[in-house]
């Protein structure tokens, strides 16, 4: 008899401990966050899109009761940042700001291994769009159209920068030349303030500038057009009309023709948690408050839900990988132009 009790008690011990084991997670869930958040950020601290993600954090881990702290982590086009989150434990402490470059790009370059549906999204944030500038005095255009109709019938003949080669702006750019089929000369720069010195003083005849370039010599720029559907963007540009608007077509929609980040946790991340911070995150950018403060720094908000992330994502990459051919066409375009 006192064996089949110590058996018993021993059973019911070890399926209370099973029922433990399980409960703790299941706790842990309900209770979370219980410290701060990190959201792990690939670019150098201090920048425009630093602050406007810092905005974001903030509202966020107001809503939760926590800190959420911007970590930079540079590097690799992104990829290091991106690296970081993924070794950390799926259970949401660790949000990966995730922009367009390591989420998109840098796969299509075969830097990374991982594609859009490795993760599990939150809410997109902001776009980040670019625009065709000239300088402010120059006389062989007035407008985009005029712009187009000069570079086609000059093929080769104007030298343009949109930041690096093979960068976002130069993809864009080299679309957008192959959309309208006019020819013109990229020249690299890993700095745009150099490219705009360069502008000044005649090196270069146009360029591809984002927000924050434009704010810091606008009085020295004449936008020719934004390379961006959203409607905001004109805003950001002081008025400037968008190439759509001369019926110009850039070959590019959505969100594929301009930067952008979309806030993401690790694949595994506990459902619960995921629909915590979605909630954080989706109120945060409601927020009248925090609309406000990134569009004064020159960002967009975007606020694509969950459920349109894969449909966005995939879309991208696919007009990006359009966009890399672009480039490729740009190169022998110009050899025909020596």
């Amino acid at each position: 008899m006192l064996r089949g009790f110590s058996k018993i008690v021993a059973a019911s011990a070890l399926a209370l401990g099973g029922a433990g084991l399980l409960a703790g997670p299941a706790i842990a869930q309900s209770s979370f966050p219980t410290r701060r958040i990190e959201v792990i950020y690939p670019w150098t601290p201090g920048t425009p899109t630093y602050a406007v993600s810092q905005i974001i954090a903030n509202a966020m881990g107001n809503n939760l009761g926590v800190n959420m702290p911007v970590v930079a982590k540079t590097g690799a086009s992104g990829v290091n940042a991106f690296d970081q989150a993924l070794a950390q434990p799926a259970d949401g402490y660790s949000v990966i700001d995730g922009y367009v470059a390591p989420l998109v790009i840098s796969p299509l370059f075969k830097k990374a291994n991982w594609n859009c549906g490795d993760f599990v999204p939150l809410y997109s944030a902001t776009s980040n769009a670019f625009a065709v500038v000239s300088r402010a005095d120059e006389k062989r255009w007035t407008d985009f159209p005029s712009f187009i109709k000069y570079l086609k019938a000059h093929p080769g003949k104007t030298r343009y920068t949109a930041s690096a080669q093979l960068s976002l702006p130069h993809m864009v750019m080299a679309k957008v030349l192959k959309t309208v089929g006019a020819v013109a000369r990229n020249v690299p720069y890993n700095d745009l303030a150099d490219g705009t010195k360069d502008l000044r003083s005649g090196l270069l005849d146009w360029m591809v500038v984002n927000p924050g370039i434009y704010r810091a010599n606008k009085k020295e720029f004449r936008v020719l057009a934004v390379l961006s559907g959203l409607k905001e963007v004109s805003k950001i540009y002081d008025g400037a009309k968008r190439a759509q608007d001369y019926g110009v077509d850039i070959g590019l929609h959505s969100l594929a023709p301009m930067g952008w980040d979309w806030w993401l946790v690790k694949k595994g991340t506990p459902a619960p948690v995921v629909a915590k911070l979605r909630a954080a995150m989706g109120k945060a950018l409601a927020e009248p408050a925090v609309h406000n403060k990134i569009l004064q720094i020159g960002f967009v908000p975007t606020s694509y839900k969950p459920d349109q992330y894969s449909k966005v994502c995939t879309s991208v990459r696919q007009q990006l990988q359009a966009a890399m051919g672009a480039i490729t066409w740009e190169t022998n375009e110009l050899k025909k132009y020596h």
